[in-house]
């Protein structure tokens, strides 16, 4: 990707077929994002075949309000960002974004803001009266970027996870 342009970019909604470099991407760009965040046995558990069992889940799921965008150059993934309902009370009634990874290759570029509007738009369409994510409260990075993008930090609560128990902000768009 070059310094300055996503003009080759591709976005497409994903498939099950991309479960496989979507697992890959999404290990990738976890343990960079993480590392020095959640606990090392976190780090290690978080594998491929542990990830790809879930994205198969999540891309074979038949409720049109759930929704995964990928953009890719030259066939390779560099950014996504999945969406659908959540079960959270806290989230009150908006939809979830559960996921928006970019490649540290291709930050700074504006594809998270165009992620982020993909998926927002996606959980509009699906007649969510807004949109909110839980962020690791220690990520300041990915604070300041959701604040830059009019998300607003309406409150917290910690993620028992699978991996690790993690101090969370809930960001939300109405």
């Amino acid at each position: 990707m070059t310094a300055k342009s996503t003009a080759s970019l591709v976005c497409r909604k994903a498939t099950l077929a991309d479960a496989e470099p979507v697992a890959r991407f999404h290990v990738a760009v976890w343990h960079e994002t993480y590392r020095d965040m959640a606990p090392p046995e976190a780090v290690a558990q978080l594998g491929f075949e542990r990830r790809l069992t879930a994205w198969r889940e999540s891309l074979a799921d038949p409720d049109p309000r759930r929704v995964t965008v990928i953009a890719e150059q030259n066939g390779q993934i560099m950014g996504l960002v999945s969406v659908g309902p959540t079960q959270a009370p806290l989230y009150a009634g908006r939809g979830e974004i559960k996921h928006l990874y970019v490649s540290p290759d291709a930050r700074r570029l504006s594809l998270g803001a165009m992620l982020l509007a993909e998926g927002r738009k996606a959980l509009a369409r699906a007649g969510f009266p807004g949109a909110a994510l839980g962020v690791v409260r220690e990520n300041a990075r990915a604070r300041a970027f959701y604040a830059a993008q009019g998300g607003r930090e309406i409150g917290s609560f910690t993620d028992p996870g699978p991996l690790w128990r993690s101090d969370m902000i809930l960001i939300a768009w109405d």
